[in-house]
């Protein structure tokens, strides 16, 4: 008997199998499928059920993703009210390997009634639901890896490659970057965040703190209470001086000094860190780090002040502590 190993390769490789099958079919009806999406003002509606809906509803998630607007409906609950959702000028991407599935097969007329477009996804080009599409996109797989030919396996991961390719040609035809991807996915790993530049995360014109060298402390302490950043900086004209930290302030008073007894050349930190603008994030949390600080002004090549960085802004409230 096959051990488990010689069982999962041979799963890999009847899986590798039907992919491979895809690049013999796909034909114009994939550059049909493509402009039509990049003509329609509207969104992808991704429609299947069962485990073709499950693959629908990851493929509508990897468009959203990669910049094209789409969205998932049940075809059960679009015939119970849910078809109002779909606008004539969306494009409807529908799957099923059979193309032969009733409920969705059920919903095709009212589509089309709607002028709406459909591109079908089935592994039958002579099925009811290719006879719907006005783009259909082959994506029958030898057979699948269930010894049963039951479960459906292979086909379901055709069914998602090509999906793949759909949202990846999209993407390269919408030109978007990785910077639209990253905005996209705020809440993405840490190694992610960090690889922006300062410039794309950085606070900007009113939204950094400043005082200038004539003002008291505290005017400094009621600009630190409403930005509510940890920090405000002492400018000179176009000139960045020092910085006041809540610390600073914190150990004035612990002092017994009032905040008339002192000026803002007293207290004041003088050359503090600062970081140039097309670093990377994570040179700013490196930084940060090392000098176990949380706010971080930003220079041009000129040296001017042209920002501030907030831990916060890097990595959101709770989820940094310094390594000492």
């Amino acid at each position: 008997m096959a051990t488990y190993l010689d069982q999962a390769r041979e799963v890999l490789r009847i899986e590798a199998e039907g992919i491979n099958a895809l690049l013999d079919q796909l034909d114009s009806a994939f550059d049909r499928a493509v402009d039509m999406i990049m003509a329609s003002p509207g969104r992808v509606v991704i429609t299947g059920i069962g485990k073709s809906g499950i693959i629908g509803q990851k493929i509508a998630a990897t468009l959203n993703s990669t910049g094209t607007s789409s969205v998932f409906l049940h075809p059960v609950e679009a015939m119970h009210g849910d078809l109002g959702s779909v606008d004539p000028h969306d494009v409807v991407l529908a799957i099923s390997y059979s193309g032969e599935t009733s409920e969705l097969n059920l919903l095709l007329p009212s589509l089309k009634s709607r002028g709406v477009k459909v591109i079908a996804m089935t592994g039958n080009p002579n099925s009811t639901l290719a006879g719907h599409g006005d783009a259909v996109l082959k994506v029958a797989v030898p057979r699948e890896a269930c010894p049963l030919g039951l479960a459906p396996t292979s086909s379901t991961t055709a069914a998602l490659a090509m999906g793949d390719a759909l949202a990846v040609v999209l993407l390269n035809c919408k030109k978007f970057q990785a910077a639209d991807f990253r905005r996209n996915h705020p809440g993405g790993s840490l190694g992610e965040r960090l690889k922006v530049k300062v410039s794309e995360v950085m606070l900007t014109a009113e939204q950094i703190p400043v005082i200038a060298t004539d003002c008291t402390l505290a005017e400094a302490v009621a600009v630190l209470n409403e930005r509510n950043l940890g920090a405000v900086l002492v400018m000179a004209g176009e000139d960045l001086l020092g910085i006041i930290t809540d610390g600073d302030i914190r150990r004035l008073v612990s002092r017994g000094d009032t905040l008339a007894m002192r000026t803002i050349a007293e207290v004041m930190t003088r050359a503090p860190k600062t970081i140039d603008e097309q670093l990377l994030a994570a040179d700013a949390l490196s930084i940060m780090q090392r000098h176990e600080i949380t706010f971080l002004p930003v220079h041009n090549q000129a040296g001017h002040l042209v920002g501030a960085l907030h831990l916060q802004d890097l990595l959101g409230k709770g989820e940094f502590r310094f390594m000492v």
